[in-house]
């Protein structure tokens, strides 16, 4: 009996400790800003997106079927973050690489399906996989790089 309880003990903890590791997704904020249950806004790091929510520019092309994917990806499902060097942006905002529950890395995701660029603004440990990721997504021309996406005049 005694084994049977610290067995039932051990698994107890064991999935406390990594039910700590992840957060629930509350809302997309845009295509590459998410915001966690407890309020956390998370910027995904290596990613830049179509603008939709800036204060002072217009929804950008492609902006809200990047926003509309992140919203498929993420909200309402536990995900894990991954900070790197910077832990937050001038904005305040937490700088995290994200993964879904099924390992699924969501910031390669945005940029390998042609939801957005690979951000090379500042270094990350990722960035030459994300330089890669968006070549072959535009060579592929998927997502905003499909010519039938593309508005006329950018034809």
């Amino acid at each position: 009996m005694s084994k049977v309880l610290l067995i039932c003990v051990l698994i107890l903890c064991c999935s406390l400790s990594l039910a700590d590791d992840y957060y629930c997704v509350k809302r997309v904020v845009d295509g590459d800003t998410i915001v966690l249950n407890n309020g956390e806004k998370i910027r995904l790091i290596g990613v830049d997106t179509p603008e939709t929510v800036h204060p002072k520019k217009l929804v950008e092309f492609f902006g809200k079927e990047a926003s509309a994917f992140t919203k498929r990806m993420c909200e309402g499902k536990r995900v894990r973050l991954e900070y790197d060097w910077q832990k937050t942006d001038k904005y305040g905002r937490t700088l995290a690489y994200v993964y879904l529950e099924d390992g699924t890395f969501v910031n390669a995701e945005i940029v390998k399906q042609g939801y957005g660029y690979a951000y090379a603004r500042f270094p990350f440990k990722h960035l030459e996989k994300f330089r890669q990721y968006e070549k072959v997504a535009r060579e592929k021309e998927v997502g905003l790089w499909a010519k039938d996406s593309l508005p006329e005049e950018l034809r």
